[in-house]
């Protein structure tokens, strides 16, 4: 009896440790929904790792950029539960990974999760090579704080940022830093904040402020506040972000509004003014996104109020994050994305308005993007020199950046293609760009104006050919070594058949401009299309030709007069054609340089189209071979 009881009171504990336990993880899920994420990973270290635990404790590290805890507890996920996971986990578990270099093992997820091949390092080595600009970064000395971000023009010499300097006000429970403020300073020429003033009251509240923008004449401010509560989005509890703006008023900050778009069911962000300060980008989650945040723009009308925000569609915005928007005075759009192709977390991009549209965005490359997150972007275009912020070191950094033309980009080979001898320009001429081992890199057909331009590298060597129809084909070799130039202009100058070969005449054909190789006569025996000895002869000054000119083509084609049946005189045409080609490929002509056609007595050379209507002299003029340049 007594061993009932104890078997009685051991499930007893048991239930009433399954009830404690799914009560405690209901308060941690709290957490995790409350984005408390350092808090919450404490607590799920504690719990049974089921599917549920070992997701939410992963997130939780990768949110808040924990990332070697992350990429284990992924890896732990995946081991467990691999084929009933969520295809977004993939994509976590590939940013993460990126975070920390690990690109191959990275690559894996993102083939799973975009259904495509995927290779980041052949990425990285390409954008490196073709991005339009290099960066010098450096980190402003800022000693009172540990995270800073969002550093914008106030002025010529003033600027304005988001701080979490200030420790009376109280913590984030993401990262359990102060909330942001923002604050204005001056920036020295060393890089260092001097004078630093925060923004008065007005500006300032105890939820967070941040991204401040301002107009040319200082009186203007856009910026971000979140809100002190939470609204309810899907099955969480989320302090949404609204745009402000704010007038200064006799040096005081006044008439701080939310914009008309904002709403408490949605977050509105990061403020960008365009040069002529009429319209107005940011980022949003409102409905109507592609995913999470996407990149819009709003008019700011003459009295004040404002259009309907307008998406700027697939081309820039992703299922991911698309944020912190910047546009210069050359409405160069400038902004953060993780969904594009990037080095890791967030990558600053670059795309050019072209007919009031946004080109596919470019990456900055590496000398500004870093493995974590690179954002708040901003630059005056005209002296090559901004701001951006990153935590690659671990919390969020101001940088102050010089702007270079990439060197990799200037290493180019250009030219015009013309005619040797009469300097023509030879529009419509392929040129063709080849490396050391004769492998074809680029190439590209040139227009109206002759022109071609390729992008090359330094320290390799290259060829560069010129070829048309009816053209001796041009070959220039080059390098970019050290004995050779960063930048070479090379005239290909093509000399036509006709002008290099007595023989090689241009002639009009059915209102056609024909090259053809002129030999003498050639003759059939009646009714036959075997080559004779005399008609061997002549073909061999062809052969002697073609040899010459490795790259040439023909077309042979033979003809009869109109003397005779037509299905007669076609199938003869044929047989001479074919058998003249296969006399010049005895002779050692590559076949596939030759093509054999018979017309019969359809493209007659004079009136006699018809039998009885011209002397045998006429008739003759129309029976023939002729041997025509196709290339």
């Amino acid at each position: 009896m007594k061993k009932y009881i104890y078997i009685l009171a051991g499930l007893l504990l048991v239930s009433g440790l399954s009830h404690a336990q799914k009560k405690n993880l209901k308060r941690v899920n709290k957490l995790f929904e409350m984005r408390a994420y350092k808090d919450a990973a404490e607590i799920y270290e504690t719990k049974e790792r089921n599917q549920e635990v070992l997701q939410n404790l992963a997130d939780s590290y990768y949110y808040n950029s924990s990332l070697q805890k992350a990429i284990k507890t992924y890896r732990e996920l995946f081991v467990e539960y691999g084929d009933s996971i969520d295809i977004n986990y993939h994509f976590r578990f590939a940013q993460a990974l990126k975070g920390v270099k690990e690109y191959k093992e990275a690559d894996k997820h993102l083939r799973r999760y975009y259904n495509k091949p995927f290779n980041t390092l052949a990425f990285i080595e390409q954008t490196d090579k073709t991005t339009p600009h290099t960066f010098n970064l450096k980190q402003i000395e800022n000693k009172n704080s540990s995270s800073d971000f969002g550093l914008s023009f106030y002025g010529e010499d003033k600027v304005a940022f988001a701080s979490a300097r200030n420790s009376e006000n109280p913590a984030y429970s993401w990262n359990e830093l102060p909330y942001l403020d923002l604050y204005n300073a001056t920036l020295t020429s060393q890089n260092v904040l001097e004078d630093i003033q925060p923004f008065s009251d007005a500006i300032n509240t105890s939820t967070h402020e941040s991204s401040a923008v301002l107009s040319k004449d200082g009186k203007t401010m856009y910026f971000n506040r979140t809100n002190e509560t939470r609204t309810k989005t899907g099955e969480i509890r989320i302090a949404h972000i609204k745009i402000y703006k704010a007038e200064l008023v006799d040096g005081e900050w006044t008439n701080v509004k939310a914009l008309p778009f904002t709403s408490d069911a949605y977050s509105t962000e990061h403020p960008a003014l365009s040069k002529d300060e009429k319209t107005l980008y940011f980022a949003s989650d409102m409905p109507g996104t592609y995913g999470s945040f996407d990149i819009y723009r709003v008019s700011i009308n003459a009295d004040g109020t404002y259009g309907e925000p307008e998406n700027l569609g697939e081309t820039i915005n992703t299922k991911h994050r698309e944020q912190f928007p910047f546009i210069s005075e050359f409405n160069v759009l400038y902004f953060s994305s993780i969904g594009h192709q990037g080095y890791g977390g967030l990558d600053v991009f670059r795309s050019n308005m072209v007919n009031d549209s946004f080109d596919k965005p470019v990456n900055l490359g590496s000398s500004i993007n870093s493995n974590l997150d690179d954002f708040a972007y901003v630059i005056r275009e005209k002296n090559n020199k901004g701001y951006v912020s990153s935590n690659r070191t671990g919390y969020d950094r101001l940088f102050g950046f010089a702007r270079e033309k990439n060197p990799l980009t200037i290493y180019q080979v250009e030219g015009i293609v013309q005619d040797l001898n009469s300097k023509e320009i030879l529009a419509g001429s392929l040129v063709t760009l080849f490396d050391e081992s004769d492998t074809v890199i680029q190439d590209t057909i040139v227009g109206d104006d002759a022109y071609y331009k390729f992008e090359i590298e330094p320290n390799k060597r290259y060829k560069v050919r010129g070829t048309r129809k009816a053209y001796i084909p041009q070959d220039v070799e080059f390098s970019t070594d050290s004995k050779g130039k960063v930048q070479h202009n090379i005239y290909l100058s093509l000399e036509s058949f006709a002008d290099a070969e007595e023989r090689i005449k241009e002639n009009e054909r059915n209102e056609e401009k024909v090259v053809q190789v002129e030999l003498d006569k050639i003759f059939f025996d009646f009714d036959e299309a075997v080559i004779r000895e005399d008609a061997a002869t002549t073909l061999n000054v062809l052969v002697d030709i073609m040899k010459k000119y490795p790259s040439m083509e023909i077309e042979v084609s033979a003809h009869t007069d109109a003397r005779g049946p037509d299905q007669y005189n076609l199938d003869l045409s044929k047989k001479r054609a074919a058998s003249t080609l296969e006399y010049l490929v005895s002779q050692g002509i590559e076949r596939n340089r030759l093509k054999s056609i018979g017309y019969g007595e359809m493209q007659p050379l004079n009136k006699c189209i018809k039998e009885g209507i011209c002397d045998d002299r006429e008739y003759d003029i129309n029976r023939r071979c002729e041997f025509t340049i196709l290339k």
